[in-house]
């Protein structure tokens, strides 16, 4: 036990050392170019190329896939637009619920309690895990209880389970996307970049999203502006008019990452915890695993329509 702590503070020490390398790249400031207004915009739909050969394995083969014409939010659905559907509806949150015994015999009762999963910097915690469990965070309360979502009602909402947003999407009159239809999306016309701008990476020139700067998860600079969620809307549109396709929050989608197992849903876009050398999902082409059942500080949803209504 003894070695294992003693391991785990020399990880923290040569990390941290690390990551004083990157404190003195500058902070710019993105605010003023933030525009959270939400449209819904209209996609041609047709041919492209889905998957990436220069990814992870699961991205692969790269294949032809065909969607038809839709409608998607410009932007991921924020607290905001979050708030005001569950005052119309009162909808509770899986993360606000107590989770059903009968569904997970292999955890003790007493430690079936409300809550969600919160990022938080080894540094700042002193443990060199970085995911917690925190009783009592929920979408009203992001870090747990104490904390709220004023003055970030335009982020978008987090520790929201798969059942959640499709509450949402119902009561919105639209759905969750495919993972064709949010791929497309992604790509705003570049068929086969890299990136949904092209081929230059996310940290070389102006920010291009909300990515993570530095030694993950210890260090990181802010120099794309944001140490967490940033306000939808706050970087370049891609060539669809699109903002956040690629980080700030995971986005579900409706795919199944495994065939066998109902709970394990995909969602896409990669979040503000994704850089150089963790992750590296900030690419439309990147998939990953989530839990349906079960929610983060770091994911999200956007909504796709029929309509242009």
């Amino acid at each position: 036990m003894q070695q294992n702590k003693r391991r785990a503070g020399l990880l923290l020490i040569s990390l941290a050392a690390l990551a004083a390398c990157d404190q003195d790249r500058a902070t710019v400031d993105v605010s003023a170019q933030c525009a959270p207004a939400i449209e819904r915009v209209a996609l041609p739909g047709g041919a492209f190329s889905m998957g990436e050969a220069r990814g992870y394995p699961e991205e692969r083969p790269v294949r032809t896939v065909t969607v038809e014409p839709y409608f998607i939010d410009s932007t991921e659905v924020t607290n905001r637009r979050f708030q005001t559907f569950v005052e119309a509806t009162g909808y509770v949150t899986m993360a606000e619920r107590r989770p059903d015994p009968a569904l997970h015999t292999d955890i003790p009762p007493d430690l079936l309690v409300p809550g969600s999963a919160v990022f938080a910097a080894p540094l700042s915690t002193g443990s060199p895990q970085w995911w917690r469990f925190v009783k009592g965070a929920s979408w009203r309360q992001p870090e747990g209880p104490g904390s709220s979502i004023h003055g970030r009602l335009d982020h978008p909402v987090v520790h929201v389970a798969y059942e959640d947003a499709l509450a949402f999407a119902r009561w919105a009159g639209g759905a969750l996307p495919t993972e064709e239809q949010w791929e497309y999306a992604a790509r705003g016309g570049l068929s086969s970049a890299l990136y949904e701008w092209g081929e230059e990476h996310p940290d070389q020139g102006a920010p291009k999203a909300n990515t993570w700067q530095g030694a993950f998860p210890l260090q990181n600079s802010r120099a794309d502006g944001f140490y967490g969620t940033a306000p939808v809307g706050c970087y370049p549109a891609n060539g669809f008019g699109l903002h956040d396709m690629t980080g700030n929050v995971w986005e579900w989608t409706t795919g199944q990452f495994d065939p066998e197992d109902d709970n394990a849903g995909t969602i896409k876009g990669g979040s503000y915890l994704c850089s150089e050398n963790y992750c590296r999902r900030f690419r439309p082409a990147a998939r990953h695993p989530h839990e349906r059942d079960f929610s983060t500080s770091h994911v999200g949803f956007r909504l796709v329509y029929t309509s242009g209504d």
